[in-house]
């Protein structure tokens, strides 16, 4: 597929971290994935204050192209109206299920024309660390998401909360699938966070998915560089 991503990943598994390049053929974003109705409502009014309409439905499942999928440690956007988002994601390799973490960078102008299309429009940086799902899975919900941004010259907290916030993967996956499971090859981010002081824009993007129950965390960041309008 020309649209897939090739990229390499750190496995932990039993024997230690294993590298293995990695082709991503599809993927799926679900969006407004909130357990919490009163924390998803907190987060569709932020993005309405934006102009950017709410669901027909929750949750949403929303495709982008694999291409946009990147482990870099820098992207380029369009303008100053982009932000991150951390996301814990699956993805399916070989009959196997691996969480790993993410920035589901949108154009926020963009979703004000449509949240479909404003997903198309920025890459997605993803860490370079997969957990086996299987080794999560009974404690999911005690999973932590968090994410800074640099205001004036600081680290600011931009999200945290754990993944009891979110609707359980399994549901999900179900859901998008009507029961059949994801196909090999397929990434699906999980939801995310209000932000803590609402959506805006940063230069730089850090975002870490924690496990307190075995001691361990993946964290990733990436720079922003905007590039400009011109017509």
């Amino acid at each position: 597929m020309s649209s897939a991503a090739r990229l390499k990943f750190e496995f932990v598994t039993a024997q230690g971290l294993v590298q293995q390049d990695v082709e991503i053929e599809q993927v799926v974003i679900a969006g407004w994935t909130g357990r919490d109705q009163a924390a998803l409502q907190a987060h569709i009014d932020e993005l309405a204050e934006m102009g950017i309409p709410g669901p027909q439905e929750v949750p949403m499942f929303y495709r982008t192209s694999a291409a946009h999928l990147t482990t870099a440690d820098a992207i380029q956007v369009i303008g100053p109206d982009s932000s991150g988002e951390v996301e814990y994601f699956v993805l399916k390799i070989e009959g196997e299920l691996w969480l790993g973490v993410a920035s589901e960078h949108t154009d926020r102008k963009a979703e004000t024309v449509g949240i479909t299309l404003a997903k198309q429009l920025c890459e997605k940086p993803l860490g370079n660390i997969l957990w086996p799902y299987k080794q999560v899975v009974e404690h999911m919900d005690e999973l932590i998401l968090r994410s800074w941004i640099h205001e004036n010259g600081n680290r600011v907290l931009y999200q945290e909360g754990t993944l009891s916030e979110m609707r359980p993967c399994q549901e999900l996956i179900d859901r998008y699938s009507d029961g059949a499971g994801l196909a090999d090859n397929t990434l699906m981010f999980g939801g995310t966070l209000a932000a803590i002081g609402g959506v805006r824009p940063s230069l730089r993007f850090d975002f870490e998915l924690e496990d307190p129950v075995l001691g361990r965390s993946i964290l990733h960041g990436y720079d922003i560089e905007e590039l400009p309008i011109t017509g």
